[in-house]
């Protein structure tokens, strides 16, 4: 397989170095088409694949085309990756809020898959959610799916424009979690805990109470309902975050987080 990686920022660089650790393409047959010159020089020390530029006429070759470009940039870049594209290739973006259509439209392509990873990726746990234009056949799918899948799991999805919620929903899931884990370790701090002692606490807490939803046979009210006992001290801070609306405003932000998705792909 040949494989081209247009834009090497943190997850491009992510893709491709998955690629390599399951065998999927060769340093050999791995361009990484980058714009900017310093970061093309940085990517000539890191090794990993043939560095190019975006119109480089060996891209036409590839059986596989990964957008990870700003989609701010993507205009310019679009129109310059457009002389070398064959109708064989199989573009995947990554491009946050950039539809389908729009990718259609400027590239002059109909093999189009859109996809939404999310940081976790870089560790091979992340969720990515993707979609794919009508004219893709299942083998062709399912050969986007199989690159997809070396950094986590992934989910297909029908309707594109439930990519928008992904994003709120996973996509930009991490950061809502690191909110929280932030938040608990300064709490601990103003209880009298040095940094290093808060951040074990709750990491491991975090850990295991991951593993807990995971693997327990419960409902997420009924694991509540196993910690917080009537009366005591874990019931004192639900009953504050009921109060102050805690569970219902986390909800409406990742609610306002798809909304912003939606004008974003406008």
């Amino acid at each position: 397989m040949k494989i081209t990686i247009v834009g090497c920022g943190n997850m491009g660089l992510i893709y491709a170095r998955a690629f390599l650790k399951y065998n999927i393409v060769s340093k050999e047959n791995l361009l990484l088409a980058e714009k900017n010159e310093t970061r093309k020089q940085e990517l000539i020390k890191i090794d990993i694949g043939h560095v190019c530029v975006v119109n480089e006429k060996r891209i036409s070759e590839s059986d596989i085309i990964i957008l990870a470009v700003k989609p701010q940039d993507f205009n310019e870049l679009g129109l310059e990756l457009k002389q070398v594209l064959t109708a064989e290739n199989i573009i995947i973006s990554i491009m946050a809020g950039m539809k389908i259509e729009r990718i259609e439209e400027l590239l002059q392509q109909k093999n189009i898959v859109r996809a939404m990873p999310n940081s976790p990726a870089e560790l091979g746990m992340g969720m990515t959610a993707f979609t794919s234009s009508k004219s893709l056949s299942i083998e062709q799918i399912r050969k986007a799916e199989n690159l997809l899948a070396t950094t986590g799991r992934t989910v297909f999805f029908e309707n594109e424009n439930l990519l928008d919620a992904v994003t709120a929903l996973s996509g930009s899931g991490p950061a809502y979690f690191f909110y929280v884990v932030k938040h608990l370790i300064d709490a601990g701090k103003q209880m009298g805990f040095d940094e290093a002692t808060c951040a074990m606490l709750v990491k491991q807490t975090m850990l295991g109470s991951y593993h807990l939803v995971n693997n327990a046979n419960k409902s997420l009210d009924d694991l509540i309902k196993a910690v917080a006992s009537k009366g005591g001290t874990t019931e004192a801070a639900l009953s504050f975050f009921n109060e102050t609306s805690v569970g219902e405003n986390i909800q409406k932000g990742i609610i306002k987080a798809r909304d912003r998705a939606k004008e974003l792909s406008k």
